[in-house]
Parts: structure tokens; sequence; C-alpha cells
């Protein structure tokens, strides 16, 4: 699914056919944590956390929130950018999955309003455009700020297929995971504010 930073997906009726309204109504995990149970199949994303920007009939869209780039600063991404450097303590960068890795995507407090964003929830937006970048070099950027490149996206129908397998636990996210908790925390800690430990979360379920 390619990002639209224009609109905001909303659940999704459909009123094809004769159901009853529950039937009807396609649940949207916008601003739900995907976390990786220990039976991920897939090795990209073993002990990530997912932050679902987007989820609707076109597919899924999030980042991941804890898996930092060493090779990567932001100064580099402000340079790419040919926007000078600011001053002071750059916050990490982030690889948000495996699509467009060359692009940065900005996840931030929605006390900063971008010109281009994508409500993702009342407190939490998503842009990816660079104005960010000016306005944090001038001092004016969000509170809250993540920096990600590429993205996470799945197509129609794909996220829910992989639902149906043990790879994900899905749990409405928190923002102090996201901006405000340890990169190697976060896989656990996203899951223990339910308390659940996700290190044994497959047992449980293999011996319910």
């Amino acid at each position: 699914m390619q990002p639209d930073l224009h609109r905001s997906p909303v659940a999704i009726n459909d009123t094809e056919h004769g159901l009853e309204a529950p039937f009807r109504m396609i649940e949207t995990l916008q601003g739900y944590f995907l976390i990786a149970t220990p039976q991920m199949p897939d090795p990209r994303f073993a002990g990530k956390v997912v932050y679902l920007c987007a989820h609707n009939e076109e597919g899924a869209m999030g980042l991941v929130v804890n898996q930092p780039i060493a090779e990567i600063s932001l100064a580099d991404v402000f340079a790419s950018a040919e926007i000078p450097v600011p001053p002071g303590l750059l916050p990490t960068v982030y690889l948000g999955g495996p699509v467009e890795v060359a692009n940065a995507f900005f996840l931030y407090s929605s006390d900063y309003r971008a010109q281009h964003f994508l409500e993702v929830s009342k407190t939490v937006h998503l842009t990816s455009d660079p104005q960010l970048l000016y306005d944090l070099a001038a001092g004016q950027g969000p509170r809250n700020l993540l920096v990600a490149v590429g993205y996470s996206g799945w197509g129609p129908g794909q996220l829910e297929a992989e639902l149906a397998v043990d790879g994900w636990l899905t749990l409405p996210a928190d923002d102090k995971i996201i901006f405000h908790t340890p990169d190697r925390l976060r896989w656990q800690k996203a899951a223990q504010r339910y308390g659940i430990d996700i290190a044994l979360f497959g047992d449980v379920v293999g011996s319910a």
C-alpha cells in the first residue's frame, strides 16, 4: 500500500451483501501495534513492533518503531535534503520497513502541524514533508518525533491473511512506547502494558 498523506483511512462498510452490521464492518487497525510473536515466520520482522499508520480496503502501511539504524544519522538526512544541521542531540533514525528505503517518514506528536499529513490518531501524525526538517532546524519542530527510512506495506487482504496465523499480536498503540521507551524494551513493553509476556505468547497460545 502506498502511503496517502492526504486522507485518513476509516472503517469500511460493505453494503453489497445482506449481512448483519457487525459482519459488514471491516475494522481498521490504524493506530494499533503489530507485535511480532516468537512464531513470526518472516525474519525481517522478528522481534519487531510495527505502528500501523493506515489500514483500509487498499491495504495497510506502518513503521517499525524499534529497529534503529547505526549507519544512518538524522544529520545524514539533513545533509541529503541540503538543510543545515541543527546543533545538539538529534533523534535516532529507524528502519521503518523494506519499502521505499530511500525515503524518510516522520511520525510526530500532533502539537506540530505539517501541510500534508496523515492523522493516525488524535495525538500522532505522519508526514514525509521535508518542511518538518526545516522547522526542526529552526527549533520549531514537534515535541515528540520518530524518523524512519522506508515503511512496511501490505496489499489488499494481505495483512488480514497474516493475522490468521500466529506471527502477529495486535494491540492498541501507546505513544509512550513509540517516543519514550528505550528501543531494546519496546517489543516487551508494548505487550506488557496489557499484561502479556510476548516472549511466552506462543507457548500460551499453543497450550490453550
